[in-house]
């Protein structure tokens, strides 16, 4: 049995997969389509959750974004906002070239004990934490894996395009 691989996700990989036509849309989607298939399992900080929820109430009806940040906190588990990690976040923004929210997604990487995170934010190379991997090679570990289903899979609606088609007008 292989290992299954445990990544710590920046909210735009979750934003890219769901959103638009974008460079960085099929790498990203690729991600969430193997945690759901159980090759790999992600891990988020709390943020992620309120960042893609934000996000898609400027562009979705409320019903619509709920859903997909409902779903992403299902096949995520979620790290919290504490104080250790406020305080991480604060020491980031103070002594590197990173901003409040990436800092959040960093911070909480680090108390959980990641040393790499997946995102396409160069920014979020911190000490004690690397960017991982490059596209290419994402997409080169995703394939080598043999997908297992995981149990029980996750709930809510599958993440597809229909998430970005539903738009205000």
């Amino acid at each position: 049995m292989t290992a299954v691989t445990a990544l710590f996700i920046d909210s735009n990989i979750a934003l890219y997969a769901v959103g638009g036509p974008h460079r960085h849309k099929a790498a990203c989607r690729d991600i969430l389509e193997a945690a759901t298939a159980g090759t790999v399992t992600l891990h988020a900080s709390v943020e992620l959750i309120q960042e893609v929820l934000h996000h898609r109430l400027r562009i979705d009806d409320r019903e619509t974004a709920v859903a997909a940040a409902r779903w992403l906190t299902d096949l995520c588990t979620v790290h919290p906002f504490t104080e250790d990690v406020a305080r991480q976040m604060l020491e980031l923004v103070a002594t590197m070239n990173i901003r409040g929210r990436d800092a959040v997604h960093a911070a909480t990487a680090l108390a959980a004990g990641f040393d790499q995170i997946v995102t396409v934010d160069p920014n979020l190379a911190v000490p004690g934490l690397t960017i991982y991997p490059s596209r290419d090679s994402l997409a080169t570990h995703l394939t080598r894996r043999r997908p297992r289903r995981r149990s029980p899979p996750p709930t809510g609606p599958p993440m597809t395009d229909r998430l970005h088609h539903r738009r205000r007008h």
